[in-house]
């Protein structure tokens, strides 16, 4: 499988991105199409992202956690916050670049300490009731990979 080609440019994206939004579906694949499944967070994970007008908050969540507590990941991945036992949220102030199509967001608070401070930027594309966030990050062997993140509007 192919690296998910984005849809065109969202118009008036910062007004798109507004409300609530469902994980539906997250893929990780490398430059040959392998894809990769994220030891953390599953190949299946939850996920909820709400935004307003300049700060937003994320929660993501593996299917099937461990009822070991407060263990963070051993690595962290380049370009991505860490999750821990099976859990990552954090949350902060976001803008976006219209003509880029991209979202940036600067974390604020994080279920690891090691994201508070951090900016990440994605390229994020509105379409037909779906969020799409896509990043470049690193699998836990390193590997280079491009993450696709698509939602669906809940509120």
């Amino acid at each position: 499988m192919k690296k998910v080609s984005l849809p065109p440019l969202t118009t008036n994206l910062a007004a798109a991105i507004l409300g609530v939004w469902k994980l539906k579906s997250r893929q990780d694949v490398d430059a040959t199409g392998r894809i990769h499944i994220d030891p953390f967070l599953g190949r299946d994970p939850l996920g909820i992202l709400c935004f307003g007008p300049r700060h937003f908050a994320a929660q993501f969540m593996k299917r099937e956690r461990s009822a070991r507590q407060n263990e963070p990941q051993p690595v962290e991945a380049e370009n991505n916050n860490v999750a821990v036992n099976g859990y990552s949220a954090y949350f902060g102030t976001c803008s976006v670049d219209e003509i880029a199509g991209t979202l940036t967001t600067d974390i604020e608070g994080a279920i690891s300490s090691a994201n508070v401070g951090d900016t990440y930027v994605r390229e994020v594309r509105v379409a037909d009731n779906e969020l799409i966030i896509q990043l470049h990050t690193t699998a836990v062997d390193g590997t280079a990979i491009t993450r696709t993140n698509t939602f669906s509007r809940i509120g």
